[in-house]
C-alpha cells in the first residue's frame, strides 16, 4: 500500500475528521487510487506492516480483513461474522479480525457493532492509551460499543 503520499493522507484525514465516507476513492498526485477503506487502514491501524492484498473493496492483512460496511444502521446481528473471528465497524469500515495478536489502533471514535464470535469462552480485549483494559468481550457476545477511546485490541 504506497500511501505514503503526503497529499493522499491529508485527503484521507480530512475526510475522517469530517466523517465523511461519500467518496469512494481519491487520487494521490502521481494517479495512484486510492480507496476510501485504503484511507481508513492507515489511518487507524499506525506501525502494522503492509497490508497483503488490496482490491476495490477490500484491504487485507495477515489475521484481518478490512471491507466497507452496509450503509445505514447496523446492528451486531447485521455483521457476517464467522466463527472464531471479532468483527466491528469503525467508522463506515468492517474489521474482521481471526488473528490472536494486539493490534495498536488509532482514531477510533464513535459507536458500533461488534460481534465476537469466537471459540466460546475467548476473551478479546481492548486497551486504553496506557495499557490497562478499558473493557473486555466473552465470546459469544455481540451488541454495540463506544471506540473512543480504545489504542489497542487483543482478540484472543
Amino acid at each position: 500500500m504506497n500511501i505514503a503520499k503526503p497529499a493522499a493522507l491529508l485527503v484521507a484525514a480530512t475526510a475522517l475528521l469530517a466523517g465523511s465516507t461519500a467518496a469512494a476513492t481519491a487520487a494521490a498526485p502521481d494517479g495512484t487510487r486510492v480507496t476510501a477503506v485504503e484511507r481508513v487502514a492507515d489511518q487507524v491501524l499506525p506501525g502494522h506492516p503492509a497490508a497483503l492484498k488490496v482490491t476495490r473493496d477490500q484491504v487485507r492483512y495477515d489475521g484481518l480483513t478490512l471491507t466497507k460496511a452496509p450503509r445505514g444502521r447496523l446492528a451486531a446481528k447485521d455483521l457476517d461474522c464467522a466463527y472464531g473471528h471479532l468483527c466491528m465497524v469503525v467508522k463506515g469500515t468492517k474489521f474482521d479480525f481471526y488473528k490472536c495478536q494486539t493490534w495498536t489502533v488509532n482514531n477510533w471514535t464513535g459507536d458500533g457493532p461488534f460481534t465476537n464470535n469466537q471459540t466460546p469462552g475467548t476473551v478479546a480485549r481492548f486497551f486504553n492509551q496506557d495499557g490497562s483494559v478499558r473493557w473486555t468481550s466473552t465470546a459469544y457476545q455481540a451488541g454495540t460499543a463506544t471506540w473512543n477511546p480504545i489504542f489497542s485490541l487483543r482478540p484472543c
